[in-house]
C-alpha cells in the first residue's frame, strides 16, 4: 500500500479526524515544516517528530474532536516540556473535509512524482533484501529482471519490469536516478554498467562485488576502447563500502539504502547552495 492509499483508508476509515501539521520550525526540531499527521478519536495516522511535543499535539487534536482544544501550538522544545532539541515549533490544527482531504492526497501524490528513480537490476537474494530495505524510503523503486518468478514476491509499490535485455532499460531511466547492478551473470553487470556509467547524468552507479570483480570490469572496458580514469570513477564497487564486512543480503540491503540517502541528501545540499545568490 502507498502513502497515498494509506492516507485515504485512514480519512475512510476514521472521517472525524484532525491535521496536524508543522508550519514553522526554528533550530533543533525533531522534523520539518511541512510535516504532517492525522489524529482521530482512537487512531494516528503519520508522526510529526515524536516525544512530548507530539503527545501534546495529540492532546490538543483530540480535544478539538470534542469542541475545544486551540487551533495554533507554539512550542518551545526546551527542559520544561521533557525535551532537549533547543528549538521551537509552530503547529496547526485542521478538522479534517473533504478539501482538506484532496489537498493532502495531491501533496502525497506530487511527493512521490519527485522521488529519485532507483533501478535495481537483480532480484536475487540481495535484490530482494535490498527492495525491501527501500520500500519505506523516499525512492521510487523498479526492479528489472529476466526471470519472471524472481519478481513474484517483492513489497507493495515496487514497480517491475520483465525483460530480455536488462541494459536497454538504462538508457529509460530518469535523470538523477540511481542503478544498482545485481543480477545473477557477470557479464550482464558488465553490459548493464557499461551503459549506465556512459550517462553522467545518473546520480548513482553500483554493482555488487569485489575489488577483484571491479578490476576485472576495468580490464573489460579497457580492452573494448572504454573505461576512462573518470568514468570508472562513479562506479561504487563493492556497494555499500569496506567498513562493515558482512554479506548478509540484509546487512548489505541496510548498507546501500544508507549509502544511497547520503548521496542524495549530499546532491541536494550542492543543489540548495548553488541557489543561493552570492553578495
Amino acid at each position: 500500500m502507498t502513502q497515498t492509499q494509506s492516507l485515504t483508508a485512514f480519512i475512510a476509515a476514521h472521517p472525524a479526524s484532525v491535521l496536524v501539521e508543522i508550519v514553522q520550525a526554528k533550530g533543533s526540531t525533531p522534523r520539518e515544516a511541512g510535516t504532517f499527521m492525522l489524529v482521530a478519536d482512537a487512531a494516528i495516522w503519520g508522526t510529526i517528530g515524536g516525544g512530548q511535543f507530539e503527545f501534546m499535539a495529540i492532546d490538543n487534536a483530540r480535544a478539538m474532536l470534542s469542541g475545544a482544544g486551540e487551533p495554533v501550538m507554539d512550542i518551545p522544545l526546551g527542559p520544561e516540556i521533557g525535551q532537549c532539541c533547543g528549538g521551537r515549533t509552530r503547529i496547526s490544527f485542521t478538522p479534517v473535509t473533504g478539501p482538506v482531504a484532496e489537498q493532502l492526497t495531491r501533496r502525497l501524490a506530487d511527493e512521490a512524482d519527485e522521488r529519485p528513480a532507483v533501478f535495481l537490476f537483480g532480484a536475487g537474494h540481495v535484490g530482494q533484501a535490498l527492495a525491501e530495505a527501500l520500500a519505506p524510503l523516499p525512492f521510487a523503486v523498479t526492479v528489472v529482471e529476466t526471470r519472471a518468478e524472481a519478481l513474484d514476491d517483492l513489497p507493495d509499490g515496487t514497480a517491475k519490469q520483465l525483460t530480455p535485455m536488462p541494459e536497454a532499460v538504462v538508457s529509460k531511466i530518469p535523470s538523477n536516478g540511481a542503478v544498482i547492478i545485481l543480477t545473477h551473470d557477470h557479464a550482464l553487470d558488465f553490459m548493464i554498467a557499461r551503459q549506465a556509467l556512459a550517462r553522467p547524468d545518473l546520480a548513482y552507479v553500483g554493482m555488487i562485488g569485489s575489488q577483484t570483480k571491479r578490476a576485472t570490469f576495468t580490464n573489460w572496458l579497457k580492452r573494448d576502447g572504454d573505461g576512462d580514469a573518470e568514468m570508472l570513477s562513479r562506479l561504487v564497487l563493492p556497494i555499500g563500502g569496506n567498513v562493515v564486512r558482512d554479506k548478509r543480503p540484509a546487512v548489505i540491503a541496510a548498507l546501500v539504502a544508507a549509502e544511497l540517502l547520503t548521496v542524495y541528501a549530499l546532491r541536494e545540499t550542492k543543489t540548495s547552495e548553488r541557489q543561493v545568490p552570492h553578495r
